[in-house]
């Protein structure tokens, strides 16, 4: 088993395949956001809006990956979506939209779910570089 695969990280085919799944994610979401017709002053506005989650980073690498799991896990703009939809609110709707493209897009880039250890591990591998250890 290699030092990736032993350490928690997706690797080869598996990982291809969770990143198609974030490209789906992504143009699945697109999609719907242009049949909602919300426009798209609204996507420009929310679209960076998870990316606030780094900002807890400067409390740890724990609270961090906590705050950046949060938001940038499936089941928030799952459950914001289906909110929308169900009550029904299409501002919700189109915010469950914007944030559902937001994590498909960063699948697909290879920005994975963050472990505690450092920001850039992750679950879709290693992003970044090493800071190199000086002996």
């Amino acid at each position: 088993m290699t030092e990736q695969a032993s350490a928690g990280y997706t690797n080869g085919a598996p990982r291809q395949i969770l990143r198609l799944e974030g490209l789906a994610l992504f143009l699945a979401a697109i999609g719907f956001y242009v049949k909602l017709g919300a426009g798209w002053k609204l996507f420009a506005i929310f679209i960076l809006v998870p990316d606030l989650s780094f900002a807890a980073f400067v409390f740890g690498p724990r609270a961090g990956a906590f705050a950046y799991n949060t938001m940038h896990s499936t089941l928030g703009p799952i459950a914001t979506m289906a909110s929308g939809y169900l009550l029904p609110q299409p501002m919700v709707l189109a915010i469950g939209l914007i944030w559902a493209a937001h994590v498909g897009i960063d699948r697909a880039m290879g920005y994975g779910l963050k472990y505690p250890s450092a920001f850039g591990d992750t679950h879709l591998g290693r992003i970044g570089r090493r800071k190199e250890v000086i002996a």
